[in-house]
This record gives C-alpha cells, sequence and structure tokens, in this order.
C-alpha cells in the first residue's frame, strides 16, 4: 500500500485591485467639468442682464409712463412758454397717450371739450377749426398748450388752480377760491372740495416729475 503525501493547496494569487488614485482623478476632473460649466452659465446669465437690462427697462417705462409726440409737446412747450414735461403730464393723466374720446365729449390726447376747443380756436384766430381737427395730435396738443398757457396766465402761475380748471372748469375753480378765503396766492391742493380733482391735480404733478427724471433728454430739458 502507497502511501501519498498529502500536498498543501497552493495559495491562490492575489486579485490586483483598481488603483484608487485613477478614481480619485476621475471624480475630480468631473467636479472641475460641473464647475467650469456652472461658471459658464452664470457668466451668461449676467451678461444677458446687462444686455437686456436696457430693452426691459424701456418696455416696463412704455407701459408704466409712456411718451409719444415728443418733438410735438417741445414745439409747443416752446411757443406757449410751458414746461413739456407739464404738458406731457397732463396728456399721461388724461388719455396715457391713447387718442380717444371720453364719455363726456372730451376728445383725443388732451381730452378738450369741443365748446373749450371752440374758445381756444376764437382766441387764436384758428378760423377754419373744426371738432374732427381734435383728432390730430399737432391740433390737439396745440390746443391743449394753449388752454394750459390760459390758465396759468388766469390764475397768476398758480399750477394747482390752473390744473384744477384744466379739470373741474374755470367756474368751479373760481367758486372754491372765494369760498377758501385767502386768494389765490393761498389757494392749497387740499382746498379743493373735490376729491376727483384733487387727486387728477396731484396725479399731474407727480407725473410732471416723473417725466422730468424719466424722459429730460427726449423732451429738452
Amino acid at each position: 500500500m502507497s502511501t501519498r503525501r498529502a500536498t498543501a493547496p497552493a495559495a491562490a494569487k492575489p486579485r490586483a485591485r483598481r488603483a484608487a488614485p485613477r478614481r480619485s482623478a476621475s471624480r475630480a476632473r468631473v467636479a472641475r467639468r460641473r464647475v467650469i460649466a456652472a461658471v459658464v452659465a452664470i457668466t451668461a446669465l449676467g451678461l444677458a442682464g446687462v444686455l437686456l437690462y436696457p430693452m426691459l427697462h424701456h418696455a416696463v417705462k412704455e407701459i408704466t409712463l409712456p411718451l409719444r409726440h415728443e418733438d410735438i409737446i417741445r414745439q409747443q412747450a416752446a411757443r406757449e412758454h410751458l414746461d413739456p414735461a407739464l404738458i406731457a403730464a397732463v396728456i399721461y393723466a388724461e388719455s396715457k397717450f391713447n387718442a380717444r374720446d371720453s364719455s363726456t365729449g372730451a376728445k383725443g390726447l388732451m381730452q378738450i371739450q369741443p365748446d373749450t376747443a371752440r374758445f381756444i380756436a376764437r382766441r387764436s384766430g384758428g378760423t377754419a377749426f373744426t371738432v374732427g381737427d381734435l383728432s390730430d395730435p399737432q391740433t390737439n396738443i396745440s390746443y391743449g398748450s394753449y388752454y394750459l398757457r390760459y390758465l396759468l396766465d388766469g390764475y397768476g402761475g398758480n399750477a394747482t388752480l390752473a390744473l384744477a380748471a384744466y379739470n373741474g372748469g374755470e367756474t368751479n375753480v373760481n367758486d372754491w377760491i372765494r369760498r377758501a378765503g385767502h386768494g389765490r396766492a393761498g389757494f392749497r391742493e387740499s382746498d379743493i372740495p373735490f376729491a376727483e380733482t384733487r387727486a387728477y391735480v396731484d396725479r399731474v404733478l407727480q407725473a410732471r416729475r416723473d417725466y422730468r427724471d424719466n424722459y429730460s433728454r427726449e423732451l429738452g430739458l
């Protein structure tokens, strides 16, 4: 009977491990790419904002504080010795530069009543005037500016009284001056008894400041 020596099994070879440094380097490259992509995206958004801001700002102004016919406004302001921002503010308060006919019959950009327009035509020598002419921006702004100058002269340059008369009529304003009891020079916005007219005067004076701040170049200020 032969005897066999028991032999120990051959030791298994250790498996080769993947190099950890390679895996770490790969992750680092991915992280760097993500950071670079994020920086590029943020930079692109910033540049887009810089480029689009003027257009967006202009679009917002067109909605909240529109201005059109600035050439006519400058012309009539010079002719009637008026602040062009005041003319623009009255147009804004009356029609927001959207020419239309009101339910009371007032017409055009500056919402001039036909009877007021006929009065202006007689005073200014507009013998060929017809009410239909008020739909023309040149005529409407010309007549509205003439009337503003007439009211300012009539009330000693007091813009509050002139604007109150533009909205509420001279007869009412003259009555309010008498009731207030401190003359034209001492008349204040708070002396206006009509809430609608008080709000109108306040709206025009605020819009005047806004037009001066936002459209000084277009209005030649």
